[in-house]
């Protein structure tokens, strides 16, 4: 009887240590296949937060690049317009000096005109001069040939040819003084007029060489220049007096020494302003109207001056 306890309970013991063998398989099996899906669920979680990160990673990139470039192109536009309107500056900067060099052009052409007709007028008057020294010679002969006349009538004759030949030499004295006195007053004035104007040159040119026409608006100043500077060049060619455009708001300037030219600009400019229609055509029509115009009120006030002054038979032009 004890053996076969013994044989059972080895049997028994055999059994229990099987069937917890095989439950300690079964529950590490399962513990395995657990912990293979908690990997797996890690993993798959790894990978979308790694795909997330790189989605965030890559907008953040397009982003920073999408603000780049949209700053590069605000850049660039300023940079474009500031070469634009320095462009702009460059263009009426040269066809400024363009316009000056056709001026002293002009000036050099009349100069020598003026060269030529003082040495046309020279040369008259060294011929008038020998006419007269060769009558005064052909007198003398005569006197000689007609020494036989009565004393007091060769008198007559000969007190006639030295008075004559005085008041010839006379006249060429006082054509040497005149010209020296010209002359020298020339160089004093110029040295008073030097001086003057290196002392008084920027308070002088500033109130007597400058006129300011005030605009309705700024609009206006880009219709006055016209298109590619038409109108604007059209208006300094017909009054003669330069136009300036520049940033003082509803107003431009005008600058000529000749203060007729500058006031004829300045009416005719506002007459084209008030009147609105304003091309090269037009700008000359209204210049030669208000050419005569200024003409007329020039003359009227000669007249009355004259009147004023008592003075009578004065010629048109001097009035």
């Amino acid at each position: 009887m004890d053996a076969l306890y013994v044989l059972i309970g080895v049997i028994c013991f055999g059994a229990g240590f099987g069937i917890a063998f095989y439950v300690k398989g079964r529950m590490l099996t399962r513990k395995m296949k657990e912990a293979e899906g908690e990997a797996a669920k890690i993993c798959e979680e790894a990978r979308r937060h790694s795909e997330t990160l790189l989605k965030e990673a890559d907008l953040e990139v397009k982003d920073k690049l999408f603000k780049m470039k949209s700053d590069f192109d605000a850049e660039t536009k300023e940079t474009r317009v500031e070469l634009s309107k320095r462009e702009k500056r460059l263009l009426q900067k040269e066809e400024h000096i363009d316009r000056k060099a056709e001026q002293l052009e002009k000036r050099e052409n009349d100069i020598g005109r003026s060269e030529k007709d003082i040495a046309h007028r020279t040369k008259r008057i060294e011929t008038d001069e020998k006419k007269f020294h060769d009558l005064i010679e052909e007198q003398k002969r005569q006197l000689e040939k007609i020494s036989g006349l009565t004393a007091e009538q060769a008198k007559e004759l000969l007190i006639r040819a030295m008075e004559n030949e005085a008041r010839y030499d006379g006249a060429k004295l006082i054509k040497r003084i005149e010209n020296e006195t010209r002359e020298e007053a020339d160089k004093k004035s110029k040295k008073i007029i030097a001086t003057a104007i290196q002392r008084y040159a920027g308070d002088f040119v500033a109130e007597r060489t400058v006129s300011v026409v005030q605009l309705p608006n700024d609009e206006m100043k880009g219709r006055i220049i016209g298109r590619e500077g038409r109108n604007i060049r059209a208006l300094e060619a017909a009054t003669g007096v330069e136009i300036i455009v520049d940033d003082t708001p509803e107003a431009i300037i005008l600058s000529c020494f000749d203060s007729v030219r500058r006031e004829v600009a300045r009416l005719s400019l506002h007459k084209l302003v008030t009147d609105g229609r304003i091309h090269p055509a037009r700008i000359e029509e209204i210049v030669r109207k208000t050419e005569k115009q200024i003409e007329q009120e020039i003359l009227e006030v000669g007249k009355r001056t004259v009147i004023d002054l008592g003075i009578h038979g004065l010629h048109p032009e001097l009035i």
